[in-house]
């Protein structure tokens, strides 16, 4: 479990306190992957620094496992550290190393028995498919293979708990597909807690279970992904879901059906396996409605598949009400556009 209690973060500026993170509140449970999103300059790259207190935060508590970090010293932080571990953006690997002394580095460090540190090794270097690379250096790798030497490099003092700072920001999509699923593997397999931090929502739908949203070092929403993303609260939140829900094409078409005095159009979600039934079919079937579709996606919220429509309902104002009200009772969020 980690707890963030009222957590305060701010820099001295021209002998001014500038405010980088305010009461921040965030419970994570151990094995989940928790997901931090903001935008530029939002304060979750300083906020996922203050977990290991790599940033020590100005007031309040991180308490990893039962320990508050904030009040141990420097020597048994340097110990509980170990428990943490942290992959970077830009992979801050050693240059002049290669693969497996890389990965070896942190167990260097702790004085662990070279018999050990080369049977971890092995395991890691398997674990993350680089058994063919291991005594290359960094410049002959690509940018995900490097990152997944960096996964493999935190992984290697058996943390408890990994930090991922915009681990996947500086990949291209295919590669942030395979490293979203390593990470995923890892979490389900050793049921480790991860919390990735990311200005992307479709990674935060690809592999969390929760998330929290920051803006302005405020965390304005957080909960669990499904619910956040198919109820946003917040306009900062709605936004990153626009990301990934919305196109200028679907924001054209809709423009265009209403300036055609075509006023029932609807986003239509369905969840599990729901997405996979012939629900809008047998209801506009049985209401004798009809319905033009207007966007149409599948997806997967990790584990979970959902499907939307967003439709223009074609009837008289009675059938589209029993349209509606058919569809939210067997299951079908109706979110009116």
């Amino acid at each position: 479990m980690i707890r963030l209690q009222h957590l305060y973060k701010s820099y001295p500026v021209k002998g001014a306190e500038v405010p980088a993170l305010t009461d921040i509140n965030l419970a994570i449970e151990p094995g989940e992957i928790f997901g931090i999103i903001g935008h530029s300059g939002a304060g979750k790259s300083t906020l996922v620094r203050c977990i290991n207190l790599l940033e020590r935060p100005t007031e309040g508590q991180v308490i990893i496992g039962g320990t508050d970090l904030t009040t141990l010293s420097e020597r048994d932080l340097q110990a509980s550290r170990r428990k943490i571990g942290m992959i970077f953006q830009h992979f801050n690997l050693l240059s002049s190393a290669t693969v497996a002394d890389n990965i070896a580095f942190p167990l260097r460090l702790a004085k662990r028995k070279k018999a050990e540190i080369d049977r971890r090794v092995n395991e890691l270097i398997q674990l993350v498919g680089l058994e063919e690379h291991r005594h290359k250096h960094p410049a002959q790798l690509s940018g995900g293979q490097k990152q997944r030497v960096g996964i493999a490099r935190a992984l290697a003092a058996d943390p408890q708990v990994l930090l991922c700072d915009e681990a996947t920001s500086a990949l291209d999509p295919q590669t942030t597909a395979s490293i979203l699923a390593l990470l995923r593997d890892i979490n389900r397999r050793f049921g480790l807690t991860i919390v990735l931090i990311t200005h992307e929502m479709h990674v935060i739908r690809s592999v969390c279970d929760r998330l929290a949203v920051i803006q302005e070092g405020r965390i304005v929403e957080s909960g669990p992904v499904l619910e956040v993303f198919l109820k946003p609260q917040h306009r900062a939140t709605r936004e990153f879901i626009e990301q990934v829900e919305e196109s200028a094409e679907l924001r054209e078409a809709i423009s265009r059906e209403k300036a055609a005095g075509k006023r029932n159009i609807v986003r239509l979600t369905f969840i599990g396996e729901k997405t996979y039934e012939p629900v809008l079919y047998e209801t506009m079937r049985e209401t004798g409605t009809s319905f033009a579709i207007l966007q149409g996606t599948i997806s997967r919220m990790k584990d979970t598949p959902y499907g939307q429509l967003v439709v223009n309902l074609d009837g008289t104002p009675e059938q589209t009400r029993d349209t509606v009200r058919l569809l939210q009772s067997r299951g079908v969020e109706v979110e009116a556009l």
